[in-house]
């Protein structure tokens, strides 16, 4: 069974910044896509940007372009999602989600359980 494990979120104030983590126990992240999503409240799940096998990254919000960074280090079998200038907007349940394929526009599937983030003052 494939597990996707999100850590890393909280309550921040505006303008702060968190760094989520995407970890799996039990197989290797580095063969494949992660995409990181999330799903504020009474809204549709969305994504927020991916990374490819190569490192290649991909970003779907326009707010988030110049704020948030996908990133991996394979060595840890971690994903994370550097977040900063948080903004209320961005409060929501963040998701990693476990690609198809080793590139980004293959799609995900798998997700892990979530880790909230909760911007407000």
């Amino acid at each position: 069974q494939l597990l996707l494990v999100e850590s890393g979120g909280g309550l921040v104030q505006p303008g702060g910044s968190l760094r989520l983590s995407c970890s799996a126990a039990t197989f290797s992240l580095d063969r494949y896509a992660i995409g990181w999503f999330r799903q504020a409240p009474g809204k549709e799940r969305e994504r927020v940007q991916c990374i490819g096998r190569s490192g290649a990254m991909t970003n779907y919000i326009d707010s988030t372009l110049l704020r948030f960074t996908i990133s991996r280090d394979n060595a840890k079998n971690t994903v994370y999602l550097q977040m900063t200038n948080l903004e209320p907007e961005d409060t929501g349940v963040y998701y990693c989600a476990l690609g198809f394929s080793d590139y980004c526009s293959a799609g995900f599937g798998a997700t892990g359980q979530g880790t909230q983030v909760t911007v407000s003052s």
